[in-house]
């Protein structure tokens, strides 16, 4: 699978064939068919090795962190990561394959989204409880925004040609929009 990603990386998920991946690997194309009848089911692979990562990581994340702040900065912190160390993920999620071609590769995706925001909106639930975050926006709300803020931050570091640090720029962004929502609390409350 790891071969998958480099050569998308490389070239892109929509140009990816079947016969890149058995040359990179060094078997031959008919072999790739006997383990994946088809290249959707071979990107179906590919996605579901992603999503035991991710959620690998993303536990591993929420187990090393010490309450619920460090909890979401550290799920922040597993995503951008994650991205960093496959960089055709970004190519993948705005690819043909994934938008038009490839229904079951959405659909893991999506899921795999789904589970990641649900993790934020638990984190973010628990920071609003104890008051640390505003209560004025819904947890989902905020879910949302900090997904797009890695989406947005992975789609500038993939067009800028990865010449900065997605982790570092990412978590930095992180904080100014937890500090703007800490305002928010503290501007309701005087």
């Amino acid at each position: 699978m790891a071969e998958v990603l480099r050569i998308a990386d490389e070239i892109g998920p929509d140009r990816l064939s079947t016969t890149d991946v058995a040359r990179a690997i060094g078997i031959s194309q008919p072999a790739i068919f006997r383990h994946f009848p088809t290249k959707s089911a071979l990107w179906l692979a590919v996605a579901e090795d992603i999503g035991v990562r991710l959620q690998r990581d993303w536990t591993a994340a929420e187990a090393a962190a010490d309450g619920p702040r460090a909890r979401l900065k550290a799920l922040i912190n597993a995503q951008l990561v994650a991205i960093a160390e496959t960089p055709a993920l970004p190519s993948i999620l705005f690819s043909r394959e994934l938008q038009v071609e490839n229904h079951a590769l959405r659909d893991v995706f999506r899921g795999l989204l789904a589970a990641f925001q649900g993790r934020l909106v638990a984190a973010i639930s628990d920071l609003q409880a104890a008051g640390d975050l505003s209560r004025e926006v819904n947890p989902e709300d905020i879910a949302i925004l900090l997904t797009s803020l890695v989406q947005g931050v992975a789609i500038r570091w993939t067009l800028g040609a990865r010449g900065f640090s997605l982790v570092h720029e990412g978590l930095r962004l992180f904080d100014v929009q937890v500090a703007m929502l800490r305002r928010m609390e503290r501007d309701s409350d005087a």
